[in-house]
């Protein structure tokens, strides 16, 4: 079963020229969805990792069942203030603004191997911030999956060129 053949493309949604990438309608599929997680938890049974970090909020969606799965912990990757306990956060770069994601500080334990899973990648910023705050924390990151890359954003190779690894089980070029 074709993971994007169960992702719904909104025209023109949040603007005009937009091609939004909705995987709700993935999630609503129970075969979409528990292929999503197998697929992605066969590619890291054999790796360490100590942690999964999902970024708000279709990260959580995936990310969770992924920790669960590989026996890992789940940290959530949220917006500014949702977390309730002291913080780290990392600013980053909005088409129109910024932005500033955080994680709890005790979420990492130096040398933490940590997962970070988001929906999909687009310009790459909110990601680049949670590999940073990964960094930060002590923690070392395995790979950043996602289950869309919109490759024609450029985020994928900009954070390739960081020396990241990036892993996505689709891609939408247009």
């Amino acid at each position: 079963m074709p993971i994007k053949s169960r992702i719904r493309t909104i025209p023109h949604y949040p603007r005009e020229g937009i091609m939004f990438r909705d995987i709700t309608t993935l999630l609503k599929d129970p075969v979409g969805l528990r292929t999503t997680i197998e697929e992605i938890v066969q590619r890291y049974r054999t790796e360490k990792i100590d942690k999964v970090a999902g970024i708000e909020s279709r990260g959580f969606i995936i990310g969770a069942p992924v920790a669960f799965a590989l026996g890992a912990g789940f940290i959530p990757v949220r917006k500014q203030g949702k977390l309730p306990a002291e913080t780290i956060g990392c600013d980053y770069q909005l088409e129109y603004g910024h932005d500033k994601v955080e994680i709890h500080v005790d979420a990492i334990s130096k040398g933490d191997r940590v997962l970070l899973v988001d929906d999909l990648i687009a310009t790459g910023g909110t990601m680049e911030a949670a590999i940073r705050l990964v960094q930060e924390a002590g923690g070392e990151v395995v790979e950043c999956c996602f289950v869309i890359d919109l490759p024609n954003i450029g985020g994928s190779k900009r954070l390739r060129q960081q020396g990241h690894q990036l892993f996505s089980l689709c891609s939408f070029e247009d």
